[in-house]
């Protein structure tokens, strides 16, 4: 079972379910852990491969899935009786916990998906196709850092390149090549979610300055009834590390929103 941690409400009985992104850890919601669990049940997990959940079977599997990933997250749900939750991403964790909610919708509240990714830009399906030819060429962290300067460019992401980037240190150079394998193969995915409304209560909220992936949310918003958009003045692609008052102010009250 993936490696996971919660924090209990005394009072709440509704959960908030934390997946994060591909080189990332449960460590990059640590500043949203306080204000949540204020008032709902907060459930974070590493996904295969990250922070603590390293298993030494997964060094013998060549590619991984988004349905076993998503499988992975629900037995946790399992694991801890959790028959419904609210969930929260960023950025690869978006792409997670919007296919649970196509294959298990009975068992997701609501949906916050912070620097959604939907669609890979002509910039950043280069870069994939670049990363394709050589993620076996060349240190893996090299061409992290390459991608985390490509999407998280300016002087004020520093913080949150520095986080993935330190948190992707602690990945192997096999395992960091089968999650870049299975990014690089999630078009057909996406362009299935951009069509498809999930009829599920949704939230996104992006960074302004998130030039990559925000110009498709904002589309993609205005053909899906049951989606909403916040987008966050001054900020880049990791909203939840770069302007956290705000990303944690903006989903409480969406959350909040939905219980009147």
């Amino acid at each position: 079972m993936l490696h996971y941690s919660t924090f209990l409400h005394t009072d709440s009985s509704e959960w908030v379910t934390f997946v994060h992104g591909a080189g990332g850890s449960s460590a990059i919601w640590y500043k949203q852990l306080r204000d949540f669990s204020k008032s709902y049940n907060v459930l974070l997990v590493d996904l295969r491969g990250h922070g603590r959940s390293k298993k030494a079977e997964y060094e013998h599997l060549k590619k991984y899935t988004f349905d076993v990933i998503g499988d992975e997250v629900i037995e946790v749900l399992d694991h801890l009786k959790i028959k419904k939750t609210h969930f929260v991403g960023i950025s690869l964790g978006t792409i997670i916990i919007r296919e649970i909610s196509e294959r298990y919708p009975e068992r997701v509240q609501s949906l916050i998906l912070a620097g959604a990714v939907m669609k890979l830009n002509l910039r950043g399906q280069l870069l994939m196709r670049m990363g394709v030819l050589l993620k076996s060429l060349i240190p893996y962290l090299l061409l992290y850092k390459l991608f985390a300067f490509v999407i998280m460019p300016r002087k004020k992401h520093r913080e949150s390149r520095y986080l993935f980037i330190e948190e992707a240190k602690k990945l192997y150079q096999k395992e960091f090549i089968r999650w870049f394998t299975l990014v690089s193969q999630v078009n057909p995915l996406l362009s299935f979610f951009r069509i498809k409304d999930v009829n599920i209560p949704t939230l996104y909220v992006m960074g302004g300055e998130d030039y990559m992936f925000l110009p498709t949310i904002s589309r993609l918003v205005k053909s899906h009834p049951s989606a909403s958009l916040t987008v966050i003045p001054d900020c880049g692609h990791v909203v939840n590390v770069d302007k956290p008052a705000q990303f944690n102010d903006i989903s409480l009250r969406f959350l909040n929103g939905l219980s009147r």
